[in-house]
């Protein structure tokens, strides 16, 4: 129950200082949810992405951190993105605006690959 209350006192704050009105706390609601969803996580380690395949919404940042030994690159197939060389605890991230998937690989390590599948 108070986290209803915290919630219903929380978009009368907002309607207050948006100016109120349904277009303002809509736009209001759709910023708090893409701050939420605005980042997600990829590790590189013992030779793999894990999660191999990751599912985010358009203008989520992705990051890539190498957590193996050796050195790492994330190279789109289609030339989206590219990092630089990864030596361990280095990271990279892109951020995805558009829908579609992106499969991707480790240039070093062709076999390392893995896949972000945008959604709107």
């Amino acid at each position: 129950m108070r986290r209803s209350v915290r919630i219903a006192n929380t978009a009368v704050i907002a309607l207050i200082f948006f100016g109120g009105g349904a277009v303002k706390q809509s736009s209001f609601a759709a910023r708090a949810q893409q701050k939420t969803a605005s980042a997600a996580e990829v590790k590189i380690d013992n030779f793999s992405f894990g999660p191999a395949a990751i599912t985010v919404p358009v203008g989520t940042t992705v990051t890539w951190t190498n957590r193996d030994d050796i050195p790492h690159t994330v190279v789109s197939t289609d030339k989206v993105f590219k990092s630089k060389v990864l030596d361990t605890d280095e990271k990279f991230s892109y951020t995805f605006d558009k829908p579609g998937e992106y499969p991707y690989f480790c240039s070093i390590h062709p076999k390392m690959t893995g896949k972000v599948v945008v959604t709107n």
